[in-house]
C-alpha cells in the first residue's frame, strides 16, 4: 500500500493533533479506503476483524464533519455492549480533546446499568455525537423522548452481526426508521451473515464494500498451538495449560455461556484465578469483571464470542481455544486479542479428531500449526498433524451419509457399508 498520513485527508488541525499524540503515523487499509468516502458522505461497509482501525475509519470524518455551532445530535453510533460503546466514547473523547474554544464537539455514552435519571439531565443540551446501545437509546428517544435524533446524518452500526445475534437489530431498525431519509448508514462487522442482508437493502444506498482482512492472525508475532485431547478429560488438560505457559494475561473462549460457566466453576475449584464473561451477566456483574481486568485482578477470563467482541483489552498474552468456533472466521477474531502493538502472543487450541477438518480450512487461509502436547509442565513437539487424517475423517463421513441416504439396495449392502464405516472409525481413534 502506497505510504502514506492522516494529513492527506484534510483533517481538522486539532484531529491531527490528537492523532500525533496518539502515535498513530500511518492509517490502517481500512481507514486507507473508508475515510474519504465517508468525509463524501457516501454509505459504507467495512467487513473487518478486530485490530484493523475501523472504529477510527469511522471516528476520524464522523468528528471531522461534526459542525460544533449547531446544537443538534449529528451522529448517532450504536453498539451492542456496553463495554464497546465506552471504548467508542473514550476513543471520542480523545479525538476531541484539543478542539479549540468555540469549536467543542459534545459527546454522550448512553447504555444500561447507569441511572436513567441522571443520563437524561444530561441531555438538557443536545451532543452532537452519541455512542449507545440499542435498547437503552430506544428508551430515550421513544419511551421518555429526552432526545431526538431525527436530524442527525450518520448512523454507525458497529459490531452488526453481533446485534443480530444478540436480538438487537430490530431496536436498530426502529431508531433508523426514526431518522431522515437521506441518513448516511455506516455497517462494520466480522462477517455479514444472510440474515443481516434485508436491514442492509432496506437502509443503505449503494454502499461502499471494504474487506479489511487484517493481518492479525497469521502475522508473525502470534505463534498457534495446537494440543490434542485424546483420551483425556479436556479440562483437565486445561488445567496443565494453565500450569505451563503462567500467562500475564488469557482469555479462554468458549462457544456456549453454559459452557463458560462450567469451565470457569472447574478452574475456580483447582485453586486458579479466574473470571467469566457472557451474555447472561447482570449489568453490575460485567462492569465488576471488567474493572477486576483492568485493575489485572486475574489471571484468566473465560468468555464467549459475542460477550468479548469488541472489547479492547490490553496486555493479552495467550489465547486458549477450549473448542473451535462453529464459525471460524472467529478463530482470526479470537487470536487477534493477542501479539498486539508488537508484542508477542500465542493461541492454543484443545483438539479433538472431529476438529481435524477445520484445522486444515485454518491452514489453508495461511496459519500455520505447531502441533504439541504436554509432558511434565512442558511443552514437547509433535509431528505435524497430518492432511490425509482429514480426509479419512471426511471418507468416514460420506460413507455414513451414503449409508443414511440409501433406501432400495442390494441385500446386504448396507451391512457391508456398516462395517467399513466402523473400521474406519476404529482406525480414526487409534491414532
Amino acid at each position: 500500500m502506497k505510504q502514506s498520513n492522516f494529513e492527506r485527508f484534510n483533517l481538522k488541525p486539532f484531529i491531527i493533533e490528537s492523532i500525533m499524540e496518539q502515535g498513530f503515523k500511518l492509517p490502517t487499509e481500512i481507514q486507507e479506503r473508508l475515510i474519504p468516502s465517508i468525509m463524501n458522505g457516501t454509505d459504507a461497509i467495512g467487513k473487518s476483524q478486530t485490530g484493523t482501525g475501523k472504529t477510527l475509519a469511522y471516528l476520524l470524518p464522523i468528528v471531522n464533519n461534526i459542525d460544533p455551532t449547531i446544537a443538534e445530535v449529528q451522529a448517532v453510533i450504536t453498539a451492542p455492549t456496553r463495554e464497546l460503546a465506552k471504548q467508542i466514547y473514550a476513543e471520542i473523547l480523545k479525538l476531541t480533546a484539543h478542539a479549540p474554544e468555540g469549536e467543542k464537539i459534545e459527546a454522550r455514552c448512553i447504555v444500561g446499568g447507569t441511572d436513567r435519571s441522571r443520563t437524561i439531565g444530561k441531555l438538557a443540551v443536545p451532543p452532537h455525537i452519541v455512542v449507545a446501545t440499542p435498547g437503552r437509546l430506544m428508551d430515550i428517544v421513544v419511551k421518555e423522548q429526552a432526545l431526538s435524533i431525527f436530524k442527525a446524518s450518520t448512523l454507525v452500526v458497529d459490531e452488526a452481526d453481533v446485534m443480530l445475534d444478540m436480538g438487537f437489530i430490530n431496536e436498530v431498525d426502529q431508531l433508523a426508521s426514526r431518522m431522515k431519509e437521506d441518513v448516511q448508514m455506516l455497517v462494520f462487522s466480522a462477517t455479514i451473515p444472510e440474515k443481516l442482508q434485508p436491514f442492509l437493502k432496506k437502509y443503505m444506498q449503494n454502499p461502499k464494500f471494504i474487506e479489511a482482512k487484517g493481518e492479525q492472525a497469521t502475522k508473525p508475532k502470534i505463534e498457534h498451538v495446537i494440543i490434542p485431547v485424546r483420551h483425556r478429560e479436556k479440562i483437565d488438560l486445561l488445567e496443565r495449560v494453565t500450569k505451563s505457559i503462567n500467562p500475564y494475561f488469557a482469555i479462554v473462549f468458549t462457544n456456549t455461556k453454559k459452557q463458560a460457566d462450567e469451565v470457569a466453576n472447574a478452574l475456580q475449584e483447582r485453586g486458579i484465578n479466574v473470571g467469566r464473561l457472557h451474555g447472561s451477566l447482570t449489568p453490575r456483574q460485567r462492569n465488576k469483571v471488567m474493572k477486576d481486568v483492568l485493575d489485572v485482578k486475574m489471571q484468566y477470563l473465560v468468555a464467549t464470542d459475542i460477550a468479548a467482541r469488541g472489547i479492547d483489552i490490553k496486555g493479552v498474552s495467550h489465547i486458549i481455544n477450549y473448542e473451535l468456533p462453529e464459525d471460524l472466521d472467529f478463530y482470526i477474531h479470537r487470536s487477534g486479542r493477542t501479539g498486539r502493538a508488537g508484542a508477542e502472543g500465542i493461541a492454543i487450541t484443545l483438539y479433538e479428531i472431529s476438529d481435524e477438518d477445520a484445522l486444515a480450512r485454518l491452514t489453508s487461509k495461511g496459519i500455520n500449526f505447531a502441533h504439541k502436547d504436554i509432558k511434565n509442565n512442558e511443552f514437547i513437539e509433535l509431528a505435524p498433524l497430518r492432511r490425509k487424517r482429514v480426509k479419512k475423517a471426511d471418507e468416514n463421513q460420506k460413507t455414513f451419509s451414503k449409508l443414511k441416504s440409501q433406501h432400495k439396495v442390494k441385500p446386504g449392502y448396507k451391512k457391508k457399508l456398516k462395517k467399513q464405516a466402523e473400521q474406519m472409525g476404529r482406525r480414526n481413534k487409534q491414532r
